[in-house]
């Protein structure tokens, strides 16, 4: 799963200087942050109605429009895929009340 998150990441990074004429992505960047989270927020929510029906093939699309998105958002900010791994790995195993609870000392 990393090699298709990083083949991902090399091209929406590449995208950035596309011109937004040629590349969904490139017009994206081109518009800006505002309009890059509309669009996260707008597959959430995509995300969000297809679970409440009954077609998994339905959800599995959606996720990956909401994941491709936040690929988009993660490029944006200068951010890698890889950087939502180790924050995922550094999780791991800990108790998700434990480590909101650690937060919330912070």
């Amino acid at each position: 799963m990393n090699d298709i998150l990083n083949r991902l990441a090399e091209t929406l990074e590449a995208r950035k200087s596309a011109d937004p004429q040629s590349s969904y992505v490139a017009k994206l960047y081109a518009k800006g942050l505002d309009s890059i989270l509309k669009k996260v927020g707008e597959e959430a929510a995509e995300t969000i109605i297809a679970a409440k029906g009954s077609d998994p093939g339905q959800v599995v699309y959606e996720v990956a429009d909401l994941w491709f998105h936040t690929l988009i958002l993660l490029a944006q900010q200068g951010l890698h895929p890889d950087d939502v791994l180790n924050e995922l790995a550094r999780r791991e195993g800990l108790s998700g009340i434990a480590e909101k609870a650690a937060r919330a000392k912070e």
